[in-house]
């Protein structure tokens, strides 16, 4: 690294984005001259040794605020860097005037520099004595680590670290493995040695943290920012920012590429209390990630801010729909109506704007199944007579709003109107729903069509969508490749039309569900989206309601000739990353023998609702950030195989665990999950006698309860805290949410 590279970082950046840049300029500068961190030479450490004193000599990079330490804690370790396999790990230490440490090895390289105060270093040469267990030391040199100096360790030195002088230290440390991949180091009770011992990292080795005021400030900057809450789902659900987005710990390996795809992007990770969320930093770490900091206290430190905490799932698009129908007066007919408009017979045409697959679990018997990016596409071949009058519905509030305003912000001809509060409220009043129904999407004629997209650009113009050409695309997608700003590319036809054939690279994000659960897609604040407009329409409806939820977005026309024009077939691949030494994997038929013979443990931790369904017969069920605390309650010669649907998740999750938490047991994966074991016709089961952890896993709909009584008492609950929303949002202050008129 020089200071040149240091300087070109903009300044207008905040300080943990350029900290970021510029640590990573210096890991990148290292491994080009170190290269393999176990054959280093004193001539490479040395020329590392001076780059790390550049990264120091930044002092404002590094503000104590930032890295705080306190009486409580007053000596921290901050991992800023490390590879996925533990090589050239950089840390910051951090302790109060006074801190000592007693003579100790490391069993690797090391490179210490100052960014403030001076770290005393005493360098000693240790002797065998008589005693095997006990070894002398006799100090030799003393080296003073402060601004614009370093010193560089061998494996088998031995020195001791003391604080000199009454300014809090802030020292880098960078090492060729991390400390949690040093188990052989000792240190010695005293300074002349005598004996000595193992011993492991540092208790709770932490990141980067910012505080609620400053993250409150950092959500209004304009720069793009990822706030990733990784509990569990289910208990992210009952308490979480407005813009933290669900990212379970155990789940990133699978879904943080996907959610968060710009590896230096601004990412502060969220928990409830700060007791989760340094893990999660160092995974994100480990997976490549470089702009990673915590939130100071977790949720609980926002809400003591004065700061405004939600609870339930994809709040921002659940908000955006009352919000419109609080600012633009969306018309809405109730149930009662709605019954006596059918029964009568009377011209009307009732849309479900909610997914193929939630309209066959249930339906109002008489609607059409139109998702919510469809309607403005195919409406004019479902109610083709201007006085049909046209009824939104969903299972709650949400998309029968966004879905009438959709139609009524196009400009259609038909009285347009959502069914207040869908199906939840007919089951309340009394109703029944039909199952397992299924209607045709129509195809759209030439002439509605042509009607369909003049109402669709008129209403994307008004919304700020912009068309971008091809070479713009390539421009934004290399911008992409250089790290330089995020991009979001989706498809949002139906699932039988992507898969049929897309753009290499682009996901599928069906338009309603895009709208109605953003989150759930896109984690990073102020990226840019570019949806796919195959049709003139649909792209175009969607991306209106998005830039109205404050997003960047544009629409491509794809090519439809020429070498542009190629086209991927199949579902969207989705690439799981491995960190970890992959764990064993056990046949179904070899984890029913164990578990008959009382030798295995099979413990389901991808679904809840799913494992009530069905699952191995025998399996319990744990949401998977509770296994640290529940495998060890098992009996320590019981193998411990883990269950998914299809496995994957299950192989990931032991294989972290493996290196993580390294339970006493014997811990598999079971190979191709529950699919693999209903396919192997081993005996299942279904229920939820075997639940462990409630619903911790994930946010469970009153439509699950069996109990009527509980199913509609859920209903009221919801729909109150769908319409207290709009308060809520009032109290956050900006959202970016703003609508056409």
């Amino acid at each position: 690294m020089t200071s040149t590279l240091l300087s070109a970082i903009p300044r207008e950046l905040d300080v943990g984005t350029r900290r970021s840049a510029a640590i990573a300029q210096f890991i990148s500068t290292a491994r080009q001259l170190i290269g393999d961190p176990s054959q280093a030479s004193r001539e490479d450490l040395e020329a590392v040794a001076r780059h790390l004193e550049t990264l120091g000599r930044q002092a404002t990079l590094f503000p104590e605020e930032d890295f705080p330490v306190d009486q409580e804690h007053p000596a921290v370790v901050y991992r800023l860097s490390e590879e996925a396999d533990g090589g050239f790990a950089l840390y910051l230490s951090a302790a109060l005037p006074g801190k000592s440490v007693l003579p100790h090895d490391h069993t690797t390289w090391a490179i210490i520099s100052g960014v403030q105060g001076v770290e005393r270093n005493v360098f000693y040469r240790r002797d065998k004595t008589a005693d095997p267990a006990r070894d002398a030391l006799t100090p030799e040199r003393t080296v003073d680590v402060g601004l614009g100096n370093s010193v560089i360790l061998g494996p088998d030195d031995v020195h001791t670290i003391e604080l000199q002088g009454h300014q809090t230290g802030l020292h880098l440390h960078f090492y060729g493995r991390g400390l949690d991949h040093m188990p052989a180091r000792v240190v010695f009770e005293s300074r002349a040695g005598g004996s000595y011992r193992t011993f492991g990292p540092p208790a709770g080795i932490r990141h980067a943290r910012i505080t609620p005021q400053d993250l409150k400030a950092a959500l209004a900057d304009g720069q793009e920012i990822a706030l990733l809450d990784v509990r569990d789902a289910g208990v992210y659900a009952r308490s979480h920012l407005l813009f933290a987005v669900s990212a379970p710990r155990w789940r990133l390996p699978l879904d943080i590429d996907r959610l968060v795809p710009r590896r230096n992007t601004r990412i502060v990770v969220i928990d409830g209390d700060e007791s989760q969320a340094h893990d999660g930093a160092h995974q994100l770490i480990r997976l490549g990630w470089t702009n990673v900091s915590v939130l100071a206290g977790g949720t609980e430190a926002w809400a003591a801010a004065g700061l405004e905490v939600f609870s339930g799932t994809n709040v921002p698009s659940k908000a955006f729909g009352e919000v419109i129908e609080h600012e633009k007066q969306t018309p809405w007919i109730t149930s009662e109506e709605l019954e006596r408009l059918v029964r009568q017979g009377d011209n009307i045409a009732v849309v479900d704007s909610r997914t193929p697959e939630e309209f066959a679990a249930f339906s109002l018997p008489f609607a059409h199944s139109v998702p919510g990016a469809e309607l403005v596409y195919r409406i004019a071949e479902i109610a083709p007579d201007p006085e049909t009058l046209v009824v939104v519905n969903c299972a709650g509030r949400t998309r029968s709003i966004v879905g009438a305003q959709t139609l009524i912000d196009a400009g259609i001809p038909n009285r347009v109107v959502s069914l207040r509060n869908g199906t939840m409220d007919w089951l309340l009043t009394g109703r029944t729903l039909a199952h397992g129904r299924q209607t045709p999407l129509p195809e759209p004629s030439a002439g509605h069509l042509a009607g369909a997209r003049a109402q669709a650009d008129a209403v994307a113009h008004r919304a700020g969508v912009r068309r971008i050409d091809a070479a713009t695309l390539q421009r934004w997608q290399e911008s992409a490749r250089q790290q330089q700003r995020t991009l979001y590319l989706f498809d949002i036809r139906t699932r039988a039309e992507y898969e049929a054939g897309h753009l290499e690279g682009w996901r599928w994000a069906p338009g309603g569900q895009l709208v109605q659960a953003t989150d759930e897609y896109a984690a990073t604040r102020g990226a840019r989206i570019v949806l796919a407009d195959w049709d003139g329409v649909r792209a175009l409806t969607t991306g209106a309601w998005l830039a109205q939820l404050g997003w960047d977005v544009s629409v491509h026309a794809p090519a439809t000739h020429g070498p542009g024009a190629a086209r991927v077939t199949g579902p969207e691949p989705v690439r799981v990353l491995v960190p970890d030494s992959p764990a064993p994997l056990i046949a179904p038929a070899q984890a029913a023998a164990l578990q008959q013979s009382g030798a295995a443990v099979l413990i389901d931790i991808d679904s809840r609702a799913a494992y009530e369904k069905r699952h191995p017969a025998g399996a319990r069920f744990v949401a998977p950030g509770r296994l640290s605390e529940f495998i060890p309650t098992l009996p320590a010669q019981a193998s411990v195989v883990l269950i998914s649907a299809d496995g994957i998740l299950a192989h990931s999750v032991a294989s972290g665990l493996l290196r993580s938490a390294k339970p006493a047991q014997p811990l598999l994966a079971l190979r191709g999950g529950t699919r693999g074991w209903i396919a192997a016709e081993l005996p299942t089961d279904s229920g939820g006698d075997g639940v462990v952890t409630g619903d911790d896993d994930q946010s469970y709909s009153p439509y699950l309860q069996k109990d009527l009584a509980l199913r509609n008492a859920g209903f009221v609950e919801y729909l109150e805290w769908e319409l207290g929303l709009v308060a809520q949002l009032e109290r956050e202050g900006h959202t970016g949410i703003a609508l056409i008129d």
